[in-house]
């Protein structure tokens, strides 16, 4: 799809009422479909400044490119839905390309990659009400845990009471938990994906809040993917898994996929930058092969 973005940016200023319009009439749907399976490309990370794919480091900036690259992935068959932030939801509810998806909505994104307060994780996304309002079909989280920082206490926290607020409109929220470590040399944060960090993420994520009736667990896969087996028992909550960069050996990526995706907790597959700007540029192709593995 060739996205008019002169048009776009005209309805955006003389009628900035049309995004709620277009979210008002838009066709909704079930959050699993027939397959029982769930399939959801996500974008939302340019809002946290996560612009790099690769060695690329600005290739998310191009909103027009990444627009273009959005609705060619939904219009592929087994292509369930979106996760975004508003900017990118309002754009692509205006482009009609929400039409029967899944709509999740990204909400905290204020630990910007690389700040020094990257893992005290502020709500600046979606609130409940907000998803509620627009007609969306659920929410995300970023639930990121270092033992040695403060500031993880706080998104911890917030993350708990997002989740009962959730709950009470019940709105499935998606929560992506990883115990986290900042480098000392570089000051980057890290993700544990050993399989007892895993582990633990899943144990403190499952047990937050005042009810888990309405959460949803977004898992990474393991260094090891045989351990992924073990790590799914921490938990009856329903999950989908993180795609992630798949590097430059996507085969052994999927395969690490498949085999989690067997896994009886495991309802489907969240992923991104992975499928969006694979290495050899056929977004179609990409899809379509996640969407096989389910």
């Amino acid at each position: 799809m060739t996205v008019d973005l002169a048009h776009l940016v005209a309805v955006r200023t003389r009628h900035p009422e049309a995004v709620a319009e277009a979210a008002a009439r838009r066709g909704r749907r079930t959050l699993l479909g027939p397959s029982g399976r769930l399939m959801i490309v996500a974008a939302d990370h340019p809002a946290r400044g996560a612009l790099a794919v690769g060695d690329r480091p600005l290739a998310m900036a191009n909103r027009l490119d990444l627009l273009e690259r959005l609705c060619l992935a939904l219009s592929r068959p087994g292509v369930d839905g979106v996760l975004a932030t508003a900017d990118i939801l309002d754009d692509l509810l205006l482009l009609g390309a929400l039409e029967d998806k899944v709509v999740m909505g990204s909400m905290n994104r204020g630990g910007l990659a690389g700040a020094a307060f990257e893992l005290d994780d502020r709500f600046t996304g979606h609130r409940p009400e907000d998803l509620a309002r627009m007609g969306f079909d659920a929410g995300k989280l970023l639930l990121r845990i270092d033992h040695t920082d403060p500031g993880s206490l706080t998104t911890l926290t917030t993350a708990a009471r997002t989740i009962d607020a959730m709950a009470a409109r019940r709105l499935p929220v998606f929560v992506e938990p990883f115990l986290s470590r900042r480098d000392p040399v570089d000051g980057r944060v890290h993700n544990d994906l050993s399989p007892d960090a895993v582990t633990t993420s899943l144990a403190i994520a499952s047990g937050l809040a005042g009810t888990s009736a309405y959460t949803w667990l977004k898992v990474p896969v393991t260094d090891d993917p045989d351990d992924m087996a073990r790590v799914m028992q921490t938990t009856t909550l329903p999950a989908v898994l993180l795609g992630g960069d798949v590097g430059p050996d996507p085969d052994t990526a999927y395969e690490r996929w498949r085999a989690a995706l067997r896994l009886p907790t495991v309802q489907g597959l969240v992923a991104g930058r992975s499928l969006l700007y694979p290495a050899d540029g056929d977004v179609a192709a990409a899809v379509d092969t996640a969407v096989g593995l389910l």
